[in-house]
């Protein structure tokens, strides 16, 4: 009988982290704006198709700043989270949510986003209505979007449905949020066709704040308190307050040409390519 070594949910403290970032219970982007920001607007609507609900976005106060907020929504109830989709956008979720960006960038206002989704929605329909190049052109536009852009990973970073509002000059994660090309369960089904060996696979894929802080691809952790964020949600806003705070005034010190340059780099020196071919003897 072929047998194989799997990590108990009950024991994995990594898979933990995966049960708490999807908590229902975990505050969402809109909890975030509501706490964080002040005299919010939200704006609706790609301007070619429809509103996308599992994307919010709109104009907001910070502090004397006028800011842009653009995040993630997937819902508190059942009946919420069905009408949102689960925060799984559609194209034109991204299409709105670029078409927000353009605007903060016509008007000199800072971006903060708040990345909690599975990923972009893999329906028949968004992919009909051009899924791949929305979440494409958002990547290679954000490179070009001519004001500061400050991420958080919230909850839940699945693959290019998170990175698609997530190419920040500052990119942090809370504590006990996940972020990764690939959900440990869609991993685990492709590796051993068992999705229940998730917690298995989440063991190797290096998708925690901690893990992506070592590997430089986020700039710092939010600490949580014990339980998750939602255990004393007053104490997180607070840290990302400050955090947003320090470093409006540090990127605003930047020119357009640095900020660019600064950010392109920032994601350029990820997972450096080594030749690990030997020489020709000769």
């Amino acid at each position: 009988m072929e047998t194989h070594s799997k990590t108990s949910k009950t024991e994995s403290p990594i898979w933990e982290k995966v049960v708490i970032a999807r908590a229902q219970d975990r505050p969402t982007a809109l909890d975030y704006t509501q706490r964080l920001f002040t005299n919010f607007i939200e704006l609706h609507g790609d301007r070619g198709f429809r509103d996308d609900p599992s994307i919010v976005s709109g104009i907001a106060g910070f502090e004397g700043r006028t800011v842009v907020v653009i995040g993630h929504q997937k819902g508190k109830s059942f009946k919420d989270r069905v009408s949102r989709n689960f925060g799984m956008p559609h194209p034109e979720g991204y299409r709105k949510a670029l078409r927000i960006m353009r605007l903060a960038e016509r008007f000199n206002m800072p971006i903060v986003t708040f990345i909690d989704t599975p990923g972009a929605f893999p329906g028949i329909e968004a992919e009909e209505r051009g899924q791949i190049e929305a979440v494409a052109r958002n990547i290679m536009e954000m490179f070009q979007i001519r004001v500061p852009i400050i991420s958080f990973v919230i909850g839940e970073g699945g693959s290019g449905g998170a990175l698609a509002i997530g190419v920040g000059d500052r990119v942090y994660m809370l504590e006990n949020s996940i972020y990764s090309v690939i959900s440990p369960e869609a991993c685990a089904a492709i590796l051993w066709e068992d999705a229940g060996r998730a917690p298995e696979a989440a063991q190797s894929l290096n998708i925690t704040a901690s893990d992506l802080l070592r590997l430089k691809v986020v700039d710092g952790m939010v600490e949580e308190p014990p339980g998750g964020v939602q255990k004393d949600f007053s104490m997180v806003v607070s840290k990302i307050k400050l955090i947003l705070a320090r470093d409006f005034e540090i990127l605003s010190q930047k020119s357009t040409d640095e900020l660019l340059n600064d950010r392109y780099e920032k994601f350029r020196k990820m997972g450096p390519y080594k030749d690990g071919s030997r020489k020709d003897a000769s």
